[in-house]
């Protein structure tokens, strides 16, 4: 396991766009941490470091954004959800195993539709702007294994 802290909004986006360096398509990121945590913080840095440029936000109301960049970052945000049926519904399938990386904001609701080799980020906030970042599963690999 990995641990990183963070101090502003900008330095959660920089750990992000880091951590992004090194998740390749097919990566699915289980994000979780309570409100405010900065979950949406992290998964702008994350989409930077896909080559997605545009506005990241939280898809509270719409369940699934996606970002077209270099890699397609599909990010979804399940706290809405009553039931893995309303994610089933919507053929998370296609994007959990598609040829994009998939961040899942409030994973902890559908644990048991994740992948087995999910990479999964805890963020606890211990006060003000001051959150840690446990990071559990991240590969240090290029898609051909080298």
């Amino acid at each position: 396991m990995l641990s990183f802290k963070t101090k502003s909004v900008g330095e959660t986006i920089a750990l992000g766009e880091e951590l992004g360096k090194k998740l390749i398509p097919g990566a699915v990121v289980a994000l979780n941490g309570g409100l405010g945590a900065g979950k949406t913080y992290l998964s702008k840095g994350i989409a930077r470091a896909l080559g997605f440029s545009g506005e990241v936000k939280s898809p509270t109301f719409t369940l699934i954004n996606i970002y077209e960049g270099r890699v397609p970052v599909y990010h979804f945000d399940c706290y809405r959800l009553k039931n893995n049926a309303d994610l089933e519904n919507i053929g998370y399938e296609e994007y959990f195993y598609g040829k994009g990386v998939t961040l899942v904001e409030w994973a902890e609701k559908i644990s048991g539709l994740l992948p087995e080799n999910s990479v999964y980020i805890d963020i606890k906030t211990i006060g003000g702007n001051l959150r840690e970042f446990s990071v559990r599963n991240l590969k240090f690999s290029s898609p051909k294994g080298e």
